[in-house]
């Protein structure tokens, strides 16, 4: 659970600083290494998530999916619960 809240956490910095690159300076190096950073972390999100023990019957697997909120929406879903075992 705890690899999976850091790829979580990997994945939403990324997309941010993916997002300010954009509507600001657009510097393509930031892109070009934060891009690949950010599709690695929302992978890692995947497969974290299918590891944790009970996530298929809390529908978590299904969420993390999801582009942009899948992960923080598996990790809500998991839940306190989870985290204790």
């Amino acid at each position: 659970m705890r690899a999976l809240r850091i790829a979580v956490a990997v994945e939403t910095l990324s997309l941010t600083v993916l997002l300010v690159n954009l509507f600001t300076v657009h510097v393509e190096g930031v892109a070009s290494l934060v891009g690949p950073l950010h599709g690695g972390a929302y992978l890692a999100v995947i497969a974290c998530t299918v590891l944790v023990p009970g996530s298929a019957s809390t529908g978590a697997r299904w969420l993390a999916w999801i582009p942009v909120i899948g992960g923080l929406l598996a990790v809500r879903r998991l839940g306190p619960a989870t985290s204790r075992s």
